[in-house]
């Protein structure tokens, strides 16, 4: 998809733009993130975008969209208080104010992969050590494409990956979401020539 294609597609009230991708970022890379952040905010100025506060690629695409209208960008956070330095003037959703059992389909499909099934059924019986905080991620990041309770679904999304293993960690596990729900999702080889 070009570039006119996708802003004329995603150019219209209630888009919702998922801007994310892997924690480590070539150093040659990194600046073309914030850019499309930017190029995005201004080019479609009815869209909102929405991350998930890592450092990486999150922070990045969310420089650059903070960097036009910190208005339009949401941070989807595993827990309250996430990287909170970073999180000043952009609208926040924290896992754990989001009623899970009120949202059994973001349960569902976050405990699809074998890996994540316990990991999500410990999160989900109170448990806070390690193992329980690996499904707050999972569990964000299948909000961040489902949505909940006064939070709409995404629309699209656009994923700075690994090339080499795109549907590895929590960026793949996102990716499947996006697929698994009928969301387009594009990484670096469709939108790096928009730049």
């Amino acid at each position: 998809m070009d570039l006119t294609a996708f802003q004329n597609q995603y150019s219209k009230p209630g888009t919702i733009i998922l801007l994310e991708g892997k924690r480590v970022v070539k150093e040659a890379d990194a600046a073309y993130l914030s850019a499309l952040g930017k190029m995005l905010a201004l080019s479609l100025p009815e869209a909102r975008f929405r991350s998930g506060n890592a450092p990486g690629a999150d922070a990045l695409f969310t420089e650059g969209v903070v960097s036009v209208d910190a208005s339009r960008m949401e941070l989807m956070l595993p827990y309250s208080g996430h990287r909170k330095k970073y999180t000043s003037g952009i609208q926040t959703h924290p896992l754990d104010q989001i009623n899970l059992v009120a949202e059994p389909e973001v349960v569902y499909q976050t405990a699809q992969h074998k890996n994540s099934r316990n990991l999500v059924q410990r999160y989900l019986d109170g448990k806070r050590d390690q193992a329980a905080m690996k499904a707050s991620y999972l569990l964000r990041d299948t909000v961040k494409v489902l949505g909940a309770a006064g939070i709409p679904p995404a629309t699209v999304g656009l994923f700075y990956v690994d090339l080499q293993d795109p549907d590895s960690g929590g960026t793949g596990h996102t990716m499947r979401v996006c697929r698994d729900m009928g969301i387009p999702v594009f990484d670096q080889t469709t939108w790096l020539p928009w730049l």
